[in-house]
């Protein structure tokens, strides 16, 4: 192989496993069904790598493809929630790029005790699987963070019946 050849790759492979702010898109509608539950659950996904759990984007040309694991930002508004769920098959890392994000932990027995701890910039939390998690922004501008699903292809979350989302259906 040729020197000219070699670098030809070495573009082709970095350009191939880039995927820029410029070129992202706030998804509004992969999530909207959980706002039938109420307003302050509307909140959009960024995706880069793969879809995470909130469905199949695989049409996505944009999305790079995950061999491993997936990267997303989650822009939620002021007062916005994520509500409770479970990734029953992987853990979640959120990490916090603005904004001021509440994380509980809700007790798998009856889900009525909670833990809840309030992340700011560049403050990280590792959710274990099988574990309840639920998110509140509570600052004063919308909160932007970022979601790692440690997977390929996640599992879509599961509502407990103490989750506000609970029976919503994504049609």
């Amino acid at each position: 192989m040729t020197s000219t050849a070699a670098t030809a790759d070495l573009d082709g492979l970095i350009d191939s496993c880039i995927a820029s702010r410029d070129t992202r898109i706030e998804d509004w509608d992969t999530l909207a069904f959980q706002a039938k539950a109420g307003e302050e659950f509307r909140r959009a996904q960024i995706r880069y790598i793969g879809s995470g759990a909130t469905g199949n984007h695989e049409g996505d040309g944009k999305t790079l493809p995950s061999e491993g694991f997936t990267f997303s930002n989650m822009r939620l508004p002021i007062g916005g929630v994520g509500p409770e769920h479970t990734h029953h098959d992987v853990e979640e890392v959120f990490y916090v790029l603005e904004g001021s994000v509440e994380v509980t932990v809700h007790d798998t027995e009856d889900g009525t005790r909670t833990a809840s701890r309030v992340l700011g910039y560049r403050d990280l939390i590792r959710v274990p699987a099988g574990v309840p998690r639920s998110l509140r922004n509570v600052g004063d501008s919308d909160a932007l963070f970022c979601v790692v699903i440690g997977t390929q292809r996640p599992q879509l979350p599961t509502y407990p019946t103490t989750s506000p989302v609970y029976g919503v259906t994504r049609d």
